[in-house]
């Protein structure tokens, strides 16, 4: 891609790390299935030596058990192993601007996942406190279909900061 300046490859972790201390990019791709080290690890260590830059987080599957462990290590995106170059460039310029890229696929997990690490946590309070309003319900619900902010946006006919709003609320 044109607009795209490669700075450093890397198939070593930590020579990958090394060039990302030197070069100071402002993305970094990670590859989920690192052989020689922990792709959740390198996220963590990226983002605290390296701040500003943002993690893109590749080959995540639809049924990701540790989504959430990777948003709480900072990555800003993920990209799944079945993704056209298509999807992966457009991840690619929009974590580049500052957005967050979380494909369709992977929220039903993302959101179980926070659901049971809050109520193990505190099951009387998530309970008295998880109450969402009917359009938040309906958003989530959509979500778990797969669906874009755009196509819900679409399909309740708000628009997409709304559908946004709702989404931000219920990650609250």
């Amino acid at each position: 891609q044109p607009e795209f300046k490669v700075l450093a490859a890397s198939a070593d972790a930590e020579e990958a790390l090394q060039r990302v201390r030197e070069a100071k990019p402002d993305v970094v791709l990670v590859n989920f299935g690192l052989v020689d080290h922990d792709s959740l690890e390198l996220t963590q260590t990226v983002r605290r030596e390296v701040p500003g830059a943002k993690v893109i987080v590749m080959g995540i599957l639809a049924i990701q058990e540790d989504v959430a462990d990777y948003v709480r290590a900072g990555a800003s995106g993920f990209v799944m192993k079945d993704a056209s170059s298509e999807d992966f460039f457009a991840t690619i310029r929009a974590v580049a601007a500052g957005e967050q890229v979380l494909p369709p696929a992977l929220t039903t997990s993302l959101f179980a996942q926070i659901v049971r690490h809050e109520v193990l946590k505190d099951p009387v309070n998530v309970r008295d406190h998880a109450r969402l309003t009917s359009r938040e319900r309906e958003v989530v619900d959509l979500l778990s279909e797969g669906l874009s902010n755009k196509d819900i946006g679409t399909r309740l006919n708000i628009a997409i900061h709304t559908v946004k709003s709702h989404v931000h609320n219920v990650l609250e």
